[in-house]
């Protein structure tokens, strides 16, 4: 198992850097998804205050920007996937002015079909229990109805939502696997507390989506930063994650209609 930081990297208590280090930590969580927890709380508390039942609400992800206009909603959505990986390059900057880079989170390549497949098995197994997970409290009416795409049928639909796909997760991984669970081992933190706040970070995002969305997450995060600690490598879930949002965009579009389960847009 990886050890939870460089020795030389624990910043030792009273070192002034050791403020700074957590000071730069919220400001990167406040611009990226920190900003997307305490956006989905607020979500979530108007979800449950209205007069109609979780089940009974969408959450829509992957919206048209401008219906009916297809070649500004190709404008938009190739947008919306630059800015969300803006903050993993913040993220790669900062290591770099620690005298490190990316590569020290395993942000790279040099294992590609190591972490692919290690990646896929993983997404076989989050991503089958992740599912029935969404469809049994969904049904008990703790979360919304999820709609993976409202994109129009063009031809750049389903590049767009492998592009998306892959934006999820190479933000979410970098920044709240890897970057997170490197800082606050430098701050000190026990590992237990390391593994609770990362995953409860997830959760936080994804709480729009509902309690099933919390928790599922949740579980998810504490089985990617164990995976993490035993690895040292981000790029293995960067993969799981991107196979498991590729497969729900991509079947979603593939499927609504065909299937009766699945919501549509």
């Amino acid at each position: 198992m990886a050890p939870p930081a460089e020795p030389d990297h624990l910043l030792p208590p009273g070192d002034r850097r050791r403020r700074l280090l957590g000071a730069e930590l919220l400001i990167v969580l406040a611009l990226s998804l920190g900003a997307s927890g305490v956006y989905a709380l607020i979500s979530f508390v108007d979800s449950v205050t209205r007069n109609v039942a979780l089940s009974h609400q969408d959450a829509s992800l992957n919206a048209s920007a401008a219906p009916g206009r297809p070649w500004i909603d190709l404008a938009y959505q190739l947008y919306y996937v630059t800015k969300g990986v803006m903050p993993v390059v913040l993220v790669g900057y900062l290591l770099v002015r620690e005298g490190s880079s990316l590569r020290v989170l395993g942000f790279d390549l040099r294992r590609k079909l190591s972490d692919l497949g290690r990646g896929a098995l993983v997404a076989a197994v989050i991503g089958g229990t992740g599912l029935a997970l969404y469809v049994g409290s969904r049904a008990a009416g703790f979360n919304l109805t999820v709609v993976p795409s409202g994109l129009p049928d063009v031809w750049w639909r389903i590049p767009v939502l492998v592009l998306s796909a892959c934006q999820n997760a190479v933000l979410e991984e970098v920044v709240v696997l890897g970057y997170l669970v490197r800082r606050l081992d430098q701050l000190g933190w026990s590992p237990r507390a390391v593994l609770i706040t990362s995953a409860v970070v997830r959760g936080s995002y994804h709480l729009y989506q509902g309690i099933g969305g919390f928790i599922g997450n949740v579980v998810m995060g504490v089985v990617f930063v164990l995976l993490y600690r035993r690895w040292g490598r981000v790029m293995p879930m960067v993969a799981a994650h991107a196979l498991i949002d590729t497969t729900a965009f991509v079947g979603y579009v593939l499927l609504v209609g065909h299937v009766g389960w699945l919501p549509k847009p």
